[in-house]
């Protein structure tokens, strides 16, 4: 039972445990006195001892995705004849000797454009 819960539903159980031990809920597990003092009455303790014994009447709710089935189609191929493979890569050459390429800006750069605008 302990490994079903993760480390947020068993910091929840202990916190809510160790929050009634600490309001004098009676205790589920029988503890000796000199066990109670080596633990130095540590209600969080407590119900550690409590959980790991899995005596705790806590249950969580987990919710659940959905199950759902969905057909996925694959995608179909597009098939190009030589001539349009052709265009397409003139068309991609000549868009990329036509570009410009642009150069990070500096701050000197940035002072000499305010400074003549100013003026």
């Amino acid at each position: 039972m302990l490994n079903e819960f993760t480390k947020y539903e068993r910091a929840r159980i202990l916190g809510a445990r160790a929050f009634q031990i600490a309001m004098n809920a009676p205790l589920l597990i029988k503890i000796s006195q000199e066990d109670l003092e080596k633990i130095k009455f540590d209600a969080l303790k407590i119900a550690e001892v409590e959980l790991n014994s899995d005596i705790l009447p806590i249950s969580i709710k987990k919710p659940l995705p959905k199950k759902k089935r969905e057909v996925l189609k694959r995608a179909k191929e597009q098939k190009f004849s030589e001539k349009k493979v052709e265009e397409i890569k003139a068309e991609e050459e000549e868009i990329s000797q036509e570009g410009e390429i642009m150069e990070l800006a500096t701050p000197d750069d940035e002072k000499e454009e305010t400074s003549g605008s100013e003026e």
